[in-house]
Order: C-alpha cells, then sequence, then structure tokens
C-alpha cells in the first residue's frame, strides 16, 4: 500500500475513534502510537521509541515528555501528547520548555488529529514559536502528506527536511494571510489597492466604503481564474456554482465528464511545476550549497522536464528532472557533456546523486 493511501486510511480510523477517547492515555494508545508505527517506528522498542523521556529544564528535575524518537541513542524527535479533545495552542510553551534542554531537532505537539511540526529556523537551539508544517488528518492535502513523508524512519534526514523547513514556513504564513484577506481583506490590503483608483484620503470611512468591493473582487478574480482553467481542461463551460464546489475539493479531484472528441485538440504546450517539483529543487539546493550559495541555484520548468540551473543559465544546467511520466528519473552531464540518466522511485533518492550533482556544477566554476 502506497504512504498516501496507508495515511488516508489513518484518517479514517481518526475520524472513527476521535468521539470515544476521552483522556490523553486514550489518544495515545489508540491514535498517536499507531501514526508513528504508520511512520515507520518501531514503538514496542524503548531505544528507539522511548515513552516519558526525561527532559531537565533549568532547576527542575526530572520533567519529562510523552515520547523522544532515538538516533543512534541521543533524541532526534520531542513528542508532546494531548487529549483528542484539548486546544493545542495553549501547550505550546510546555514544549518549548523541553527543546531547549535536549539534542532533539524537531518537536512535535498532537492531539491525535492535529500534528504540528517545530524545529529551530529562528534561532538555533531555541524552538520557534510557530509550527512550520502542520497537518490535520481530519482535511488531508496531498501537499502535506508530502511533507510528513519525510519524517518516515526509512527516509528521515534532518539535512532534507531543514533544506526546505524554511520554505515550507513562510508559504504557510503567506497562505494563511492569504485566507484571511480573502475572508476579511485588512486595513492595508485595502489602502494598497485604493491608492490605484481613490486619491482622497484613507480615512477609516473610506476604508469601511471599499473593504466589501476588495472582498468581492478578490473572490470573483479567483471564481474566473478557476473557471477558465476549468473551461480550457475540458473545453466547455464551467459554471460558477461548479466552480465554487471544485474549489473546496481536494485538488486532485476533478469530475468526471464525457470528452468532447468535435472540438479540436489543444496543443499549446501546458507547463505545470508540481509540488515534487519544486520539492526536488529545494532538496538539490541544499545539497549544492556546499559548493555554492543557494540563491545561485535556479530552475527552469519545461514542458518535458524541469531543469536546475547554476547562475539561471540554461547553458549551466546540472541536471533535468523527469517527473511527468511514469517512470521518475534525473539526467546529469558528465565531464564529456554526455547526459547519465539515474533512475529514482522518489525525490529522497535524490540525495544518492549528491557527488554527482556538485561534479555537474563545479564543471561551471
Amino acid at each position: 500500500m502506497d504512504f498516501i493511501d496507508e495515511i488516508k486510511q489513518y484518517s479514517k480510523r481518526v475520524s472513527n475513534l476521535k468521539d470515544s477517547l476521552s483522556t490523553e492515555e486514550a489518544t495515545k494508545t489508540s491514535l498517536i502510537m499507531p501514526f508513528f508505527a504508520l511512520l515507520g517506528y518501531d514503538v514496542f522498542n524503548p531505544e528507539e521509541f522511548v515513552p516519558e523521556y526525561t527532559a531537565d529544564v533549568g532547576i527542575k528535575k526530572g520533567e519529562k515528555v510523552d515520547y523522544a524518537i532515538l538516533s543512534n541513542g541521543e533524541p532526534v524527535i520531542l513528542i508532546e501528547c494531548k487529549a483528542v479533545k484539548e486546544e493545542l495552542k495553549k501547550h505550546d510553551s510546555q514544549l518549548f520548555r523541553y527543546f531547549g534542554t535536549s539534542k532533539a531537532k524537531f518537536a512535535i505537539l498532537t492531539n491525535g488529529i492535529v500534528y504540528r511540526f517545530f524545529t529551530d529556523l529562528d534561532e538555533p537551539n531555541k524552538m520557534d514559536e510557530k509550527p512550520f508544517l502542520e497537518v490535520n488528518m481530519l482535511e488531508l492535502r496531498e501537499t502535506k502528506i508530502n511533507e510528513l513523508k519525510k519524517f518516515k524512519k526509512s527516509s528521515f534526514n534532518i539535512d532534507l527536511i531543514m533544506g526546505t523547513a524554511s520554505q515550507l514556513k513562510f508559504l504557510n504564513e503567506f497562505k494563511n494571510i492569504f485566507s484571511k484577506d480573502i475572508q476579511e481583506p485588512s486595513d492595508e490590503l485595502v489602502c494598497y489597492f485604493s491608492n490605484s483608483v481613490y486619491d482622497g484620503k484613507k480615512t477609516s470611512k473610506v476604508i469601511e466604503k471599499f473593504r466589501p468591493l476588495v472582498k468581492t473582487a478578490l473572490n470573483q478574480f479567483i471564481s474566473e481564474t478557476m473557471n477558465d482553467k476549468l473551461k480550457s481542461a475540458f473545453g466547455e463551460d464551467v459554471s460558477a456554482a461548479e466552480t465554487s464546489q471544485l474549489v473546496k475539493q481536494d485538488d486532485k479531484k476533478i469530475p468526471n465528464k464525457a470528452e468532447d472528441t468535435s472540438k479540436p485538440e489543444d496543443t499549446t504546450p501546458k507547463i505545470v511545476t508540481t509540488e515534487e517539483e519544486l520539492e526536488a529543487y529545494f532538496i538539490i539546493k541544499n545539497i549544492l550549497k556546499e559548493v555554492v550559495p543557494m540563491q545561485d541555484i535556479y530552475y527552469k520548468d519545461n514542458e518535458n522536464y524541469m531543469a536546475i540551473l547554476y547562475l539561471n543559465k540554461v547553458t549551466k544546467w546540472v541536471c533535468r528532472l523527469y517527473f511527468n511520466g511514469s517512470k521518475k528519473y534525473i539526467k546529469i552531464p558528465d565531464a564529456n557533456k554526455n547526459e547519465e540518466r539515474i533512475d529514482i522511485s522518489n525525490v529522497y533518492d535524490i540525495d544518492k546523486c549528491k557527488t554527482k550533482l556538485i561534479d555537474a556544477l563545479k564543471r561551471y566554476m
């Protein structure tokens, strides 16, 4: 069974059991331990998955965190658990204290439904106030599942996770801000738009006048953009009601419609940069930062492949990612500029190409 199917199955378990669990211990046993077992950890091996891990905090000795995942005898992930019906926000400070007393690089706060992942992006050895990843098992998104997959025991790599954690954190923040502004545009956003159409002073009365107009304009723009994309995909008109319904559905779920063979095939190249390609790009940037600054590595997406470029020059390509077909593979130029094909099963296999990628980059320096 594929990981995404396993997670979806676990999501059904959470949905079925959540209302019958009333204590923290019941939540641990029924939801949280099975979750980490799904990630490949031996939850019954105290040398790998340690319950009641001692994390001394200042002068308070004997403080314990619910679980710690160990690697080579050292904690790499701390896990603080709460009952399934508890809110997590008020407990962040407790895990914050634990994090600062251990060598763990990641901390997870969970109530069995929501899993919040923290690290120390803002200040070394000090847990960030906000998580870089939050996964709600009752509202699964494919992009979140792809990030969650990095925490599987078989593919766990601190450097790879840290390489994308910063971008992921900011991406989530931007999405949250955008989501709030769609529902209720902020004063700053209203002023930004009104500056282009209104020369007068932006008083509170003026802002309140423009706020509903900005909200309507944003939502209409999104709806119309979705409608245009669906028309392009289906070759027919799609109503606003259908568009609104589709927006609420998972990105991968689209209605089944009969193909209209009476219309000519659209031969316009369609370049779609996928989450998987972007993830691979960040992994490669993280690998190559040993040689050049990360900002010197760019990508250029094409219809058939994504090229990873040095200094954004197409003549200085480090590798090409072919992820659109049934089999994924990478092409890396050798010393004679011949293209070497390397088959991979997932983006995490890219780390095995580290030496070849660095060698390819160095030839342009």
